[in-house]
């Protein structure tokens, strides 16, 4: 079963995707096997982290930043230096999650959340979930 999902985004923010990625697992029907999340953009990453303390949104978009600023030196896209931040934060955090379907459930932690990261935006994005036996 796939299912596509459409949110829209405001600029380095985290918005929560856990509920609806866990509702596609629990239609699909699949008891045992593997759910993938997936994004087709260039300026935006999947993540899991923990969801107990709001401030840890703000703590890793902060990190992000630290790590890969905005700025005019990237080699490509000179008119646009935060669409070329935004290009290596997904490039180097990842535009997929593979996860395991147990007892027709999501195998996460205890507080564990599945997280979508904008780093351009606002945009209108979409996320997709692929959910397979086996």
């Amino acid at each position: 079963m796939l299912k596509n999902f459409k949110i829209e985004t405001t600029c380095n923010d985290v918005f929560a995707i856990t509920d609806s990625v866990k509702t596609a697992v629990e239609q699909s029907g699949v008891q045992e096997g593997i759910c993938v999340v997936t994004i087709p953009h260039t300026t935006a990453a999947l993540t899991i982290t923990s969801f107990w303390d709001p401030n840890g949104f703000e703590d890793l978009q902060d990190e992000i930043c630290r790590l890969i600023p905005t700025r005019i030196d990237f080699k490509h896209q000179h008119d646009t230096p935060q669409d070329a931040a935004g290009h290596v934060k997904s490039s180097l955090i990842g535009t997929t999650l593979s996860l395991i379907v147990h007892d027709g459930k999501l195998l996460l932690g205890h507080s564990q959340g599945i997280y979508f990261l904008e780093f351009d935006g606002p945009r209108k994005r979409e996320y997709f979930v692929k959910v397979t036996e086996g």
